[in-house]
């Protein structure tokens, strides 16, 4: 029978054939056949012996050669700051160059500055009228009403209009008891006809399945032969530091030659510097001190403090 179709109530609610016909089937386990990454030790000794130890004989290392520095020498000669360009330079006696440029000389006159030029002489200035400025007529309001009558409501005559009656008879419907019949020759030569859902079509395998189990025994496992990783030694040398007995030359040109000289401390640093007192000021605003007495160096308290 057809079931009348139903709109679905969700947005792309409409299945198609290959998800209606879609069985859907879980995931197969597969068994792993990897052998496991674990490294296996084995039991008989390693045996570390190479050429390299066999005919590797030890030496002894040899003292590390210092170079001695080289002893300064000042020299005794004074020191020559004549050049090529001095010595063969010396220059040749001349008289110094003249200017050519003329001696600025300012022009003086008492006369007065003619200030007349041929435009001050030829045009000469003429009198000018001022223009005219015409009165404008003031506005008088009038006193009389407007008459608003134009030439279309004076001359206008109307006239008795008739209502247009139209000749053509009017046209009733006619009706008929008989059903209409709307058959087309479209519709009696194209009969619609059932409409079926077509079926999945699916490719005929080539191939047949096995039915049995798979035998997974490949070449390399009937052939492997497992051996036991036999762990590496390295013959690497340790990276230790060279030491040696002989004693540090840390003796250098600065320590040798400098000489220690006495520190001295600027008396401009202290406001009052030690050892000297305030005289006076100069015109500049200078301060000058002189050196203390030992009068100077009695100082008299400015406040006794009697405790009993």
């Amino acid at each position: 029978p057809e079931t009348p179709y139903q709109p679905p109530a969700t947005k792309f609610g409409n299945s198609t054939t290959f998800q209606d016909d879609f069985v859907h089937r879980g995931l197969v386990p597969r068994e792993s056949y990897k052998p496991p990454n674990i490294a296996k030790l084995s039991d008989a000794p390693f045996e570390n012996m190479t050429s390299n130890k066999l005919s590797y004989v030890p030496h002894a290392p040899e003292a590390r050669y210092v170079k001695p520095p080289a002893e300064y020498k000042p020299s005794t000669q004074p020191f020559q700051d004549l050049t090529t360009h001095r010595q063969d330079y010396q220059g040749l006696p001349s008289q110094l160059p003249r200017s050519c440029k003329p001696e600025a000389i300012k022009a003086a006159s008492n006369k007065p500055f003619q200030g007349s030029t041929e435009f001050r002489d030829r045009f000469q200035p003429w009198p000018v009228s001022l223009p005219q400025v015409q009165k404008s007529v003031e506005y008088m309001s009038p006193t009389e009403h407007m008459d608003l009558t134009t030439t279309s409501h004076t001359d206008y005559i109307k006239h008795q209009i008739q209502p247009f009656v139209s000749a053509k008879p009017f046209s009733l419907p006619s009706k008929s008891s008989v059903p209409f019949q709307g058959n087309t020759t479209m519709r009696d030569d194209f009969q619609p006809w059932v409409a079926q859902r077509q079926g999945m079509i699916r490719k005929q395998e080539e191939m047949q399945r096995a039915s049995g189990k798979m035998e997974d025994l490949t070449t390399f496992r009937a052939h492997f032969i497992q051996h036991e990783p036999q762990p590496s030694f390295s013959f690497k040398p340790q990276n230790a530091p060279l030491r040696t007995d002989v004693p540090l030359q840390n003796e250098t040109m600065y320590r040798s030659e400098f000489t220690p000289k006495k520190i001295s401390t600027c008396l401009a640093s202290f406001e009052t510097p030690p050892g000297f007192v305030f005289d006076n000021y100069d015109d500049r605003g200078h301060r000058f001190f002189r050196k203390m007495t030992s009068a100077d160096k009695i100082e008299t308290p400015k406040e006794m403090v009697l405790t009993a």
